[in-house]
């Protein structure tokens, strides 16, 4: 699948962002990811709400081999593009409108990212309540013992 193909795909859901991804391409709209063009295959953005329809066309969860321990990972997130869509432009706007709503759902559920500078703070302000020893004074302070050892007479 190109580029191409794909716009042509989502036309009558509406203007879509095509961008690669791994090894194909992520389906944006409004700035949300919610579909994957991998491996030959469309996968649309499901939850709870729409898995049931996924399964009743007979469609399966997006599936990859881990390459270190040759074990299959199941994405239960996304579900395949039942192959009859692709002939129906009407009913796939439809489908790509409710992976599009799955996909608003889960950005809700998740916890806003942290800004790089307020990690930065954090830190800062977690070292600052940690008393700080500075090298010159330990040095002082043991150059102070050996000197005094020095002084003391030798029986």
């Amino acid at each position: 699948m190109d580029r191409d193909f794909l716009i042509d795909l989502f036309a009558d859901f509406g203007p879509v962002t095509i961008r690669r991804m791994f090894s194909g391409f992520g389906i944006s709209a409004d700035g949300i990811n919610f579909a994957l063009a991998l491996r030959g295959g469309v996968y649309l953005r499901a939850d709870e709400a729409s898995i049931p329809r996924f399964e009743a066309e007979g469609a399966k969860p997006f599936q990859y081999q881990q390459s270190t321990t040759a074990k299959t990972i199941t994405v239960n997130s996304y579900w395949q593009l039942p192959a009859r869509l692709f002939d129906d432009s009407e009913e796939l706007a439809s489908w790509a409108r409710a992976a599009l709503a799955a996909a608003q759902r889960a950005a809700l559920r998740k916890p806003p990212k942290a800004r790089k500078g307020a990690a930065r703070k954090a830190a800062k302000k977690a070292k600052a309540k940690t008393p700080v020893v500075k090298k010159s004074a330990v040095r002082k302070k043991w150059s102070a013992r050996k000197k005094a050892r020095r002084k003391r007479p030798s029986s």
